[in-house]
């Protein structure tokens, strides 16, 4: 079993839509655990902002086979097959992190650039796991978020179950 973390957002109807990503995750990865959600702009395009978390799971799936899993789950959910990668969307997930891997696989770049790039990514990343290392960088998420600009990239908490 690999461990990875997942990123998952929307800027269509959330508070519908990443629960219900959230549901068909849990079935096909078994137990995960799941970061707090945070909404923030929306990057690189004009848009309603985005809600933002990541998940921590394990899977004996291939980075292919996940990646393939992940697209089926998102066009399920309303995802425009067609969409541009700046554009508005019910539900966006990403692989950020497979175990250690580093370099393209599947053609999946991993990790993912947009963790050490994003607020939206690397906080909840950073919360979910503080001591675990990028393996790129090697620095744990704790110390790349304490590194971070999170002024730039202003983040707010949000509750999916609407409290």
């Amino acid at each position: 079993m690999t461990r990875l973390f997942l990123g998952l957002g929307s800027n269509i109807e959330p508070a519908r839509y990443l629960p219900l990503g959230l549901s068909k995750l849990e079935a096909l990865l078994g137990k995960m655990r799941v970061s707090p959600v945070y909404e923030g702009a929306a990057i690189g395009f004009s848009g309603a902002p985005f809600w933002n978390l990541v998940i921590e799971a394990q899977t004996s799936l291939s980075v292919g086979e996940l990646q393939s899993a992940l697209r089926v789950i998102e066009y399920a959910h309303g995802r425009a097959k067609d969409a541009s990668r700046f554009s508005p969307r019910s539900l966006d997930i990403d692989i950020l992190l497979y175990g250690d891997v580093c370099g393209v696989v599947d053609g999946v770049v991993l990790p993912r650039g947009e963790i050490l790039e994003n607020a939206f990514v690397l906080r909840p990343l950073a919360e979910l796991a503080p001591d675990a290392i990028h393996p790129g960088v090697h620095k744990s998420f704790s110390e790349l978020w304490g590194d971070y600009d999170a002024d730039s990239q202003p983040l707010t908490p949000v509750s999916l179950d609407g409290s």
